[in-house]
């Protein structure tokens, strides 16, 4: 922030997280500031219903516009309201509205007063006043906030031609943002359009541009090298546990459950969920099978078709997970990986796919896969090389996600320090 300037004069606001803020903002009460919209409308299928997981966290933009039918007593909503997330606040969701509707009761619809719109909504994403809000939920698996804290929570306000002018910098400034982050986001998907074709290709074609080719007597497969053998994925199975059934009680401490959400397209992701269940439930749980290192995991449903290989054995492993161990004198397990990440592989899945909500796969359709199988050696070098080529990809991929988290926490801080008047604005808007 260091390209823009301080206000001039400064004063103490009188509120520990707010600390100075400059001279001439007034600090007065969020429902001194807006009128709370509580008017109900019953549920109708046709109506512009917005969810709260429609609100993208921190950007103030809906993820899908989209009408949904209502599941409950909704709120109505007026273009220039601004609906802002009470449950588990530290997403940030706060929308200001563009059109009239209803939502979900979970949001608070927030009418401005004396607060332009856009700053109102702007404000709502002010890391601080959500930082502070958040503190003040109760529940631990769905954690609320109630407007009598929100309401109570001391809000700055500018003279509205600053706040005017400091909407009008920030509309500016966090859409290059945006563009920027789409660009980079594009760039993360073409990389995993290309990963996906450099591992489909290695493994229906081989690495020897040369080599012989035979029809491999699947229409939608082609021409395959000669020696190389399309059969029943279920062939290269010694052992399979699908792990379909009641869910076991989570707890704060045991034997950690991967889930369906752990397992990425080639990897388990340790980081994004981690639940646990008891050592009793484990033996339980894991009747079906316990997991050894090289076995393959693979999803059923929601997602469909995400692969890894098993890296510890110390896990419990959860519904929609389905766990098989191939066999290692026909085909390696590194190989299976690959291919099951093909796209010949994943189109297999897309066909034999049920389900109009999520997309999954019955067990009783696993024999109608096919799996393109050659040597041993031929594995192993295919293997290889898709490490290798792979490996530069998701560093390239990586390095390009650790930049859009960058421009994401620039803007988050950019809104933060020009909503509290860290940085003055008003000469940068014109």
């Amino acid at each position: 922030m260091m390209r823009y300037k301080p206000y001039s004069k400064y004063k103490l606001s009188g509120v520990e997280w707010l600390g100075k803020v400059p001279k001439g903002w007034a600090v007065k009460r969020l429902k001194h500031c807006v009128a709370l919209q509580r008017k109900k409308k019953m549920p109708d299928s046709e109506s512009n219903y917005l969810r709260l997981e429609n609100i993208e966290s921190w950007t103030g933009k809906l993820t899908s516009t989209e009408p949904h039918a209502n599941d409950g007593d909704a709120i109505s909503f007026e273009p220039h309201d601004v609906l802002f997330g009470k449950l588990r606040p530290y997403l940030a969701k706060a929308w200001l509205s563009d059109r009239a509707g209803v939502c979900s009761s979970e949001l608070l619809v927030l009418r401005p007063l004396e607060l332009d719109p856009k700053f109102l909504a702007l404000w709502a994403l002010n890391r601080d006043f959500v930082s502070e809000i958040d503190s003040s939920t109760f529940g631990t698996k769905m954690p609320r906030a109630e407007w009598n804290f929100i309401g109570n929570m001391p809000t700055l306000v500018p003279n509205i031609t600053d706040q005017r002018a400091i909407a009008a910098f920030l509309d500016r400034e966090t859409g290059r943002i945006d563009a920027l982050v789409a660009k980079k986001e594009r760039l993360i998907e073409l990389l995993k359009e290309k990963r996906q074709a450099l591992i489909t290709r290695a493994v229906t074609k081989g690495l020897d541009p040369n080599a012989k080719m035979k029809d491999s007597g699947v229409e939608w497969l082609g021409q395959v090298p000669e020696g190389w053998e399309v059969t029943p994925f279920t062939k290269m199975v010694t052992e399979k546990s699908d792990y379909r059934g009641r869910t076991p009680e989570k707890i704060d401490d045991g034997v950690l459950l991967i889930t369906a959400r752990n397992i990425r397209m080639g990897f388990i992701d340790y980081e994004c969920s981690q639940e646990y269940i008891s050592d009793a439930s484990y033996v339980e749980t894991m009747k079906r099978g316990f997991p050894k290192n090289g076995d393959i995991l693979f999803t059923s449903e929601a997602p469909l078709g995400n692969v890894a290989l098993v890296d510890r054995e110390d896990v419990a492993l959860a519904q929609r997970v389905i766990r098989f161990r191939m066999n290692p004198e026909r085909i390696a397990s590194t190989y299976a990986l690959f291919a099951m990440m093909s796209a010949y592989f994943q189109d297999q899945l897309k066909r034999l796919a049920t389900g109009s909500t999520a997309e999954g796969i019955k067990a009783s359709k696993l024999f109608s896969l096919r799996l393109l199988v050659p040597s041993l050696a031929a594995q192993r070098a295919i293997t290889t090389h898709l490490d290798h080529e792979t490996t530069k990809l998701d560093a390239l991929a990586e390095k390009t996600t650790q930049a859009i988290e960058k421009l994401k926490e620039y803007r988050a801080a950019l809104i933060s320090a020009a909503v509290t008047g860290k940085i003055d604005l008003r000469e940068a808007a014109t």
